[in-house]
């Protein structure tokens, strides 16, 4: 058995994953086997318990409206434990719609609100006879990473004071097409429009990612070092 193991949520998986949002697993899975490290991945659905202790790692997709209103419905119960994970720094990927519903609400395309788990204070406006689509590329202020990937929805998001930008807008709308910021980052949460999947695009911030996880569950290891060797690839 490998020294080191992963344990990963996947929330919803047969639900909310309409734009192919496994693939970040995958790619962090594709890294974490060159560092000798065993990756475990459990989905986490409808009538499922999550337990805030069991996971190094999780990811949340996005859907189409239907499944995320049937999604909303579940997770209220599901909350009070994913809020403990995130406050206890627990790595998490929130794409598109998952993005949205751990904020306050979002409303849709025909102005139905839906409630969000307020785990973070984002929320969601609608847009009524548009989408931004098309290509996206941002630069993370913190390190200078360049991100690229693909946006594809009609909410506009706009994030709170606790929260900062995943990066910068260069090129494409973003969160919300008016202020510049694409995604957020609040303690070891990263949420994203970006599909592709974005680690797949990504290996830099899949690498960012899979280096905090490991620190986190195995702190006495130098990471750092034994991820620098690695190059990241974007598929």
């Amino acid at each position: 058995m490998a020294e080191f193991q992963l344990n990963t949520a996947h929330l919803y998986a047969d639900l909310m994953n309409t734009y192919g949002d496994y693939g970040n697993l995958v790619a962090l899975r594709y890294y974490a086997k060159q560092l000798g490290v065993r990756f475990e991945t459990t989905t986490v659905s409808i009538g499922d318990e999550f337990d805030a202790n069991a996971y190094d790692f999780v990811l949340f997709g996005g859907g189409q409206d239907y499944e995320e209103q049937v999604v909303s419905a579940d997770l209220p119960t599901k909350a009070a434990n994913i809020k403990k994970y995130i406050e206890a720094d627990g790595p998490f990927l929130g794409v598109c719609g998952g993005f949205q519903l751990l904020g306050e609400y979002f409303l849709l395309a025909d102005g139905t609100r839906v409630e969000g788990i307020s785990a973070m204070h984002h929320y969601t406006l609608n847009q009524p006879h548009g989408r931004f689509t098309g290509n996206v590329q941002i630069k993370n202020e913190e390190t200078g990473q360049i991100y690229k990937g693909f946006e594809n929805h009609q909410g506009r998001t706009f994030i709170a004071s606790d929260e900062r930008p995943l990066g910068t807008v260069l090129h494409g709308n973003g969160n919300n097409g008016e202020d510049g910021s694409e995604g957020l980052i609040y303690r070891n949460v990263f949420g994203t429009y970006f599909h592709g999947p974005i680690l797949t695009r990504n290996g830099n911030l899949a690498l960012r990612i899979l280096k905090i996880a490991l620190e986190r569950k195995y702190p006495n290891v130098d990471w750092a070092t034994k991820i620098s060797a690695i190059e990241p690839e974007n598929f």
